[in-house]
């Protein structure tokens, strides 16, 4: 297999661990402060019935009972993996630390898991749980996949993200703190976001103490506020075409270190309102690699190793300043 133009999970997992390893995805049953009162009710805009966790195993099942369900299907394709338990629904880190505890560990336990990656907000790492993440960090492979979206506070506010880009800082170093590996998450194609606002969160990422970065496309979907949103105010979504020339500047401006562990997503079909061209996810994949190729560049191309301080960066490194 020809080898990327860009450094994806895959190929770190395989230098790592020498084989293949792929996620299962759980729902340990947690919930998150932007639905159930604390910050607010709907969530975050976009975020689906399920809390991102689409597909994810059966909440109503044992950890054990979703693990292997999930694996029995992913076997199909990759027999002889090996895998990463990956609390992905919802807040995994909005829970007490003995809940927590009592669902990573028995993860942790099933036969072929070499790891975890936990998906949770930078406004949700109290002391406590910090410190079992460190312990866990100690004694497995961990990810902590950390919410970011964008670093323009208008957009988190516009999206009813609830937390600000200072309080990603916040809890990026305080994981970093305890050198533990950070995958942050961003979306491109967010209502009242330029171009030029989604490549100065590129800039940000690619000069934060990031180890790894997910790119999605902003997805509407069915029973979200942001479908509703959609409906009394429709607003462009990203083209294909866009989309992919958009990624590939993106990724010709972070580190060639950094590990991309997605450049794409797909929402459930059934639920997606648009963009439509999204269900074609290998479709999408396939064209980022051929503009690579069309334009002969390649992840790390334009980096620039002296810091960069787009807006909203420094302001927010300011306010943390006075915290």
């Amino acid at each position: 297999m020809q080898k990327k133009r860009y450094f994806t999970f895959n190929e770190h997992l395989r230098q790592r661990f020498g084989e293949k390893i792929f996620k299962i995805s759980l729902d340990a049953g947690f919930t998150c402060p932007n639905r159930d009162g604390t910050l607010g009710r709907q969530g975050c805009i976009y975020c689906s019935e399920r809390g991102s966790g689409d597909f994810a195993g059966r909440q109503e099942l044992s950890i054990h009972h979703q693990f292997c369900e999930v694996k029995e299907r992913m076997k199909k394709k990759w027999p002889k993996a090996k895998y990463l338990a990956y609390f992905q629904a919802f807040t995994n880190t909005y829970a007490p630390v003995e809940r927590l505890r009592e669902v990573y560990e028995a993860s942790l336990l099933e036969e072929g898991v070499v790891g975890l990656s936990i998906s949770t907000r930078p406004d949700c790492l109290p002391e406590e749980v910090l410190d079992y993440l460190e312990e866990l960090n100690r004694r497995t492979y961990l990810w902590v996949e950390l919410g970011l979206q964008s670093i323009h506070d208008r957009s988190l506010e516009r999206i009813a993200r609830g937390h600000d880009y200072a309080q990603f800082l916040r809890g990026l170093d305080q994981l970093q703190a305890r050198g533990i590996r950070v995958c942050a998450h961003i979306i491109l194609g967010l209502p009242g976001e330029s171009r030029e606002e989604m490549i100065e969160t590129a800039l940000a990422a690619a000069h934060l103490p990031l180890q790894g970065l997910k790119i999605h496309l902003l997805h509407v979907l069915k029973g979200t506020p942001l479908a509703s949103f959609y409906r009394n105010h429709p607003f462009e979504l990203m083209t294909k075409e866009d989309y992919v020339s958009l990624v590939v500047d993106m990724l010709e401006i972070l580190p060639p270190e950094m590990i991309i562990h997605r450049l794409t997503g797909d929402g459930p079909p059934d639920d997606l309102i648009g963009p439509l061209w999204s269900r074609k996810k290998w479709e999408v994949l396939n064209a980022i690699d051929a503009e690579l190729i069309r334009r002969d560049t390649w992840q790390g191309k334009r980096f620039q190793k002296q810091k960069v301080i787009p807006r909203d960066y420094l302001a927010a490194e300011e306010r943390r300043d006075t915290v």
